[in-house]
């Protein structure tokens, strides 16, 4: 079968670089945005050109001029959406909406992935202010795709693991300690934990399958779903002693998040409702869904425990 041409847009991003490298690796024609508003950022116009030398194909385009953007998506057969929402509503929902749009004006795109990747929204209804504004957001973009009659394919990839299990699921830290950790609450709620090269190869995988064509891609490694207390007992073999543990109670959590910014309250929601409430874990991924791990077998995801090994 004759693999699809792909458009990454947000290729320099976190998770972009990586959908970019697991689309060439795939061997899919890969074509990545060029936004003109780049200007003189030097790290990222490297990074587009280390593409191109592993054989991508740059497209310039600009969210201020539609047509380029219509040109753009006229190249491909998918289009994969990978830019950051940084928590700001006005910012990526609109680009998202006018990247909607132009694949409505381009009849050839088979499938569109917008910019999804963690919690699902749709099945985050309840959750508090403000936090509950990235789900609100993605639920706007997903109506609008859906009442395009876009075909489509979501990715929930919950919990990635650079910046869980590197802090041993403490929001702010990135890299595990040895001495000391903080448990939220009693730390059993599991979530599930994501290396964001698997996601990468996972989101790839869906594009030219018909199962995942108008449905949630869950990605549920079976031996990544674990509570907080499992990820430190992991960590603590690796190391070879036991961290000191204090906790956090779930009142305490909330009055901490008053004194923050907007935008650490919004990612410090998103831990309460995964780590307070496991709200990853809680529900069946039912009919309209499937399964990362079940459809694509052949892919080899990196375990917690391999994961937490970078760090010795």
């Amino acid at each position: 079968m004759e693999k699809s041409k792909v458009l990454i847009v947000g290729g320099t991003g976190y998770l972009g670089k990586r959908l970019v490298k697991a689309s060439l690796g795939l061997g899919h024609e890969t074509y990545v945005l060029q936004r003109k508003e780049i200007g003189v950022d030097i790290e990222k116009v490297q990074m587009l050109l280390s593409f191109k030398e592993e054989g991508a194909h740059l497209v310039e385009a600009s969210f201020d001029d539609q047509q380029s953007l219509v040109d753009a998506v006229k190249l491909v057969d998918v289009v994969i959406c990978s830019i950051s929402g940084v928590h700001i509503r006005s910012h990526q929902i609109l680009l998202q909406l006018k990247l909607v749009d132009a694949i409505k004006q381009a009849p050839n795109v088979k499938r569109f992935l917008p910019s999804e990747f963690g919690t699902d929204p749709s099945r985050m209804g309840n959750a508090m202010e403000p936090g509950r504004i990235t789900f609100d957001d993605k639920m706007v973009v997903r109506k609008a795709i859906e009442e395009a009659g876009i075909p489509y394919t979501y990715i929930s990839a919950n919990c990635f693991a650079g910046y869980f299990l590197g802090g041993l699921c403490q929001p702010g830290h990135i890299i595990p300690s040895r001495d000391h950790v903080s448990l939220l609450g009693d730390a059993n709620q599991k979530a599930i934990y994501v290396d964001e090269d698997d996601i990468s190869v996972y989101t790839i995988h869906t594009i030219d399958d018909p199962r995942t064509l108008n449905k949630t891609l869950y990605i549920r490694p079976p031996k990544n779903i674990l509570s907080q207390r499992e990820v430190v007992e992991i960590w603590e073999n690796l190391i070879g002693k036991q961290l000191h543990k204090s906790s956090i109670s779930k009142q305490e959590f909330l009055d901490s998040m008053k004194g923050q910014n907007y935008a650490e309250q919004v990612g410090l929601t998103h831990y309460y409702h995964v780590c307070y409430e496991g709200c990853l874990t809680n529900f069946e991924i039912g009919e309209q869904a499937e399964e990362a791990t079940q459809l694509y077998p052949q892919v080899n995801y990196t375990t917690v425990e391999q994961y937490l090994r970078r760090y010795l």
